[in-house]
């Protein structure tokens, strides 16, 4: 299979040119952290009475208001008008879902997390799709900050040239991932990628080079003999089985030829520091947008358009 032509700048710019659309402005790259402006005043964040203060941000840059940015968590669903924060206690695998227009909106996306007396686990994910442009920060009380999800050039974009460039930086298998501007499914959740779809044997020969006999889904879902193989199934991901196992988790060579797993790419290309959870085992060689820290202070998740 060929490797795909490398995508530039310049061909963005036609793909929204072409739906009459601008480029956005250059004041961001991709992988970029969002400046503290971003996140508002944190210290007016009430503390927690719980483990630790989570606050929702409208980011949708004017789209919706306040009243139409929507979180639902724990029995409880809340506009950020009428309740931007929650007081969080201890959770075992728990989700937080977001709504845009209205909290049976087609527009949501999630967080999950685990939350322990004096610890937060948690992470953005694009797993299963990409719904809502997200980005958490979290800070303990010892002074730790980090922030992860996508990066602060996706949100200055309007959702119409995310789209756009996803579809100009993905080779032909993968364009058929967007739903339309609604979602972008990963290839393992995609009817294409599963037997009888079109890309069946995206990734089959590849893997059977590498010694696995699996599904072109099961290796984009890490599902069936790989979802005890970490390492294996994020090596077929990331075109990187083939190599010496010494070099399989170096991000260096990741994504380098076709097959890959071009929708974890993309998301990687624009997340914090290029990190994302493009796939099950996107934690390998620690690559996820997971983050872990004790005593947690408060938590924002900032919900794009």
């Amino acid at each position: 299979m060929p490797v795909p032509a490398r995508r530039t700048a310049f061909a963005v710019v036609l793909a929204l040119a072409a739906m009459g659309l601008s480029a956005p402005a250059a004041t961001a790259a991709p992988g970029s952290t969002p400046p503290d402006s971003f996140w508002g005043d944190t210290g007016a964040i009430p503390p927690a009475q719980n483990v630790l203060t989570v606050k929702v941000l409208n980011r949708t840059n004017g789209k919706y208001p306040d009243d139409q940015v929507y979180w639902s968590f724990n029995g409880q669903t809340h506009s950020i008008a009428e309740q931007p924060t929650v007081d969080m206690g201890a959770n075992s695998s728990g989700r937080m879902n977001f709504f845009l227009g209205s909290p049976e909106g087609k527009y949501t996306d999630f967080i999950e997390f685990t939350v322990g007396d004096h610890v937060f686990n948690g992470n953005t994910t694009r797993v299963d799709a990409f719904g809502l442009k997200l980005a958490m920060r979290l800070h303990s009380r010892d002074g730790f900050d980090t922030q992860v999800g996508d990066d602060y050039e996706t949100f200055q974009q309007d959702r119409a040239a995310t789209f756009a460039r996803f579809q100009s930086e993905v080779p032909d298998e993968f364009k058929g991932l967007a739903q339309g501007q609604d979602r972008i499914l990963a290839p393992g959740k995609s009817p294409d990628f599963q037997p009888g779809g079109k890309n069946e044997n995206y990734f089959t020969d590849y893997a059977r080079s590498a010694g696995v006999n699996e599904t072109t889904g099961n290796i984009a879902a890490c599902a069936g003999s790989l979802a005890q193989a970490a390492d294996k199934c994020a090596a077929l991901n990331r075109h990187t089985a083939d190599l010496p196992v010494g070099q399989q988790q170096n991000p260096a060579h990741f994504y380098q030829a076709a097959p890959a797993n071009y929708y974890a790419k993309f998301w990687h290309d624009h997340g914090i520091d290029n990190r994302a959870y493009g796939f099950p085992y996107d934690d390998a060689a620690g690559q996820s947008s997971f983050v872990s820290h004790n005593d947690p202070q408060w938590l924002e998740v900032a919900v794009g358009w």
